[in-house]
C-alpha cells in the first residue's frame, strides 16, 4: 500500500494531466438507475434576497432502448421543485416555463447549465444555498422509478458555461 501511495505521489508531481484527472474524478459524482445515468447533480449558490434557486445535471443520459422521462423531483431544502425549460421568444426575451417532464429518448444525453435550456427550479428555499453545501434530492422517472442523489452547491460550472444566472420570474 505504501508503494502505491508513493507511486501516485510521484505521478502527481510529474504530470499536470494526472493531477487534472484526479481532481476531475474527485469532483464528479452521480447515480445510475436502470438505463438512466445522472452525472454530477449541482446547484448554484442562491442570490441574496431570493427565495428560489436552480439545480442542474452536468449530464442526464438514457443508455437504454426505451424512452423515459424525468417527471418529478423533491428536496427538503425547498417547498417544491419545478421542471423548467428556457427559450428565447420572437422578441428576443428569455422566457422560462414549467414543463410536465424532461423527455429522454433512447440513447439521448442532456446537459444542463445555467442560462441554457432545462433546469430544476427550487421554489421556496428554506435557507440560502451556499457554495460547498450538499443536499439530497429525489428524482422520479416515468419508467425507471425513483433515485436519491446528492446535489453539490458550487459557483464553478462543470464543463464551462459561465457565471450563475439569475432565476427571476
Amino acid at each position: 500500500m505504501k508503494r502505491l501511495f508513493a507511486f501516485l505521489a510521484a505521478a502527481l508531481r510529474r504530470s499536470p494531466l494526472v493531477l487534472a484527472f484526479v481532481a476531475a474524478a474527485a469532483f464528479a459524482h452521480g447515480s445510475t438507475l436502470g438505463d438512466i445515468e445522472i452525472g454530477h447533480p449541482y446547484a448554484t449558490p442562491s442570490l441574496p434576497g431570493t427565495s428560489n434557486g436552480a439545480a442542474y445535471f452536468a449530464m442526464l443520459e438514457n443508455t437504454g432502448n426505451t424512452a423515459d422521462r424525468l417527471v418529478r423531483a423533491t428536496t427538503p431544502v425547498a417547498a417544491r421543485v419545478e421542471l423548467h425549460t428556457m427559450a428565447v421568444d420572437a422578441q428576443g426575451v428569455m422566457r422560462m416555463r414549467e414543463i410536465d417532464g424532461i423527455a429522454l429518448a433512447p440513447h439521448a444525453k442532456i446537459r444542463m447549465r445555467p442560462g441554457m435550456g432545462m433546469h430544476l427550479m427550487l421554489v421556496g428555499l428554506k435557507e440560502p444555498l451556499k457554495d460547498g453545501a450538499r443536499f439530497p434530492m429525489r428524482l422520479e422517472f416515468e419508467r425507471a422509478g425513483k433515485v436519491d442523489v446528492t446535489v453539490i452547491v458550487q459557483s464553478a460550472i462543470p464543463g464551462g458555461g459561465g457565471a450563475a444566472a439569475s432565476h427571476a420570474h
